[in-house]
C-alpha cells in the first residue's frame, strides 16, 4: 500500500509539471497580429499571421478560461430552486459623524545651502 502511494504522488507530480509547463507556454505565447482570409473550393480558410505576414499555427485556449467550456458543452442548464421562504429587509438607521482633523502648525524653512 505505501508503495502504491508513492508511485502515485511521483506520477502526479510528474503529470503537474508537465501540464504547468505547456499552460505557461499558452499563456506566454504572442497572438497573432492578424489573419488572411483564403477562399478555396471548400469554402473560407482563416490564417493566423505574426507581424511580418508569416504563418504561425492554431491559436491555443486559454488555460484560465478553458474550464468555461465544460459548462458550454453541458446538455442542459443547471436547475436554479426556487426560495423556500422570504426574508423582510429593515431599513438600518446610522449617523454620519465627520471628524476634522486637528490644523498642523505651519512650519517654514529656509531655502536649502548652497554646498
Amino acid at each position: 500500500m505505501r508503495t502504491t502511494r508513492s508511485y502515485l504522488a511521483l506520477a502526479l507530480a510528474f503529470v503537474l509539471i508537465l501540464t504547468g509547463q505547456s499552460m505557461a507556454l499558452a499563456r506566454t505565447a504572442p497572438g497573432p497580429d492578424g489573419q488572411i482570409v483564403l477562399c478555396t473550393g471548400t469554402g473560407p480558410v482563416a490564417v493566423l499571421v505574426d507581424d511580418q505576414g508569416q504563418p504561425i499555427g492554431p491559436s491555443h485556449i486559454c488555460p484560465d478560461c478553458a474550464l468555461s467550456l465544460f459548462q458550454a458543452l453541458a446538455e442542459t442548464a443547471p436547475e436554479i430552486a426556487a426560495p423556500t421562504s422570504w426574508l423582510r429587509a429593515h431599513p438600518i438607521e446610522f449617523t454620519l459623524v465627520f471628524h476634522s482633523p486637528a490644523p498642523r502648525p505651519a512650519v517654514a524653512r529656509g531655502p536649502p545651502q548652497a554646498a
